[in-house]
């Protein structure tokens, strides 16, 4: 990853074909952001833009000047995490632009309840723009109303937090479902696409490598898991985190509990695990089920 490439504030391009795309990178770098959020804006005259991100006025200026004047007209958010929406309420009010995404889920965690679409939208709708369609592809599984876009003229997926460059998302039950990021992944494999474009990180250009990977990890960990509790089981998550996720660094640990969970309710679901009380209990006591 060019150090140079990841300037907070500067519209740096990243397109990978026709179509002109820009990235504004955020300046909230952090464990969990990577280099910070990509804000992308696409197109020449009437803008789109992909996650307007945290709620920073540095930030909203620096998308407000990489337009050059140039009109916004639509504003698309992957998901409403703290650090890929706040930003759109701002956006709208100075430009008057259409907000496109999916409605926070109640009662979720870590959601901003500020976000508003202008409307309710389905999965597979397709925004004809200025010289360029966007369609909507949900990709629950992180969060539930996660949502990718596929640049059709370029088979560009801008892909939020569902695939990221270098690092796997925290899946975060019960909203985000392990069966269902895993289902997600799987129907991508299904669109015409050339290159990711994530929440955070670069541009990725091989996306059938990148999704096979992905899938395959998340299955090396869940064999992993089964024999944690093969060993250890009861057990609560506490102590399967620990063998489970040997790998991961002490810091990192509260949020592999977090994916960790995630599977265990999957392993649930398959008939492979069981729990003794409410699953996201701390005391709760996991245990393999045998067919």
């Amino acid at each position: 990853m060019e150090e140079s490439r990841f300037v907070a504030g500067q519209a740096i391009t990243v397109g990978t074909g026709g179509v002109s795309v820009q990235r504004v990178l955020c300046a909230n770098a952090s464990m969990m952001t990577g280099p910070g959020t990509n804000t992308y804006l696409i197109g020449d005259r009437d803008m789109a833009l992909v996650d307007p991100g945290p709620a920073l006025p540095e930030h909203t200026a620096a998308i407000m000047q990489a337009l050059a004047g140039r009109p916004l007209k639509w504003i698309f958010v992957t998901h409403t995490h703290g650090d890929h929406s706040p930003g759109t309420g701002a956006l709208q009010a100075l430009t008057g632009a259409s907000v496109i995404g999916f409605a926070p889920p109640s009662g979720a965690l870590y959601q901003d309840a500020s976000f508003t679409p202008d409307r309710v939208f389905r999965d597979g709708e397709r925004i004809v723009c200025d010289g360029f369609t966007v369609r909507l592809v949900h990709t629950p599984g992180h969060v539930s109303n996660h949502v990718c876009f596929l640049l059709e003229e370029d088979g560009l997926l801008f892909t939020g937090d569902h695939i990221l460059q270098g690092t796997t998302p925290v899946i975060l039950p019960p909203d985000g479902d392990m069966r269902d990021y895993l289902t997600s992944l799987e129907n991508l494999r299904k669109l015409p696409l050339k290159a990711l474009a994530p929440g955070h990180g670069d541009i990725m250009q091989e996306p059938e490598q990148m999704i096979t990977t992905l899938i395959r990890h998340r299955m090396r960990r869940e064999q992993k898991i089964v024999t944690a509790l093969l060993d250890l089981g009861p057990a609560t998550l506490d102590q399967l985190v620990l063998q489970a996720y040997d790998d991961v660094a002490e810091h990192l640990i509260p949020w592999a509990k977090k994916t960790l969970l995630a599977h265990l309710i999957k392993l649930q679901r398959d008939g492979r695990a069981s729990a003794d009380g409410e699953v996201t209990g701390a005391t709760t006591q996991w245990s393999p089920q045998h067919d």
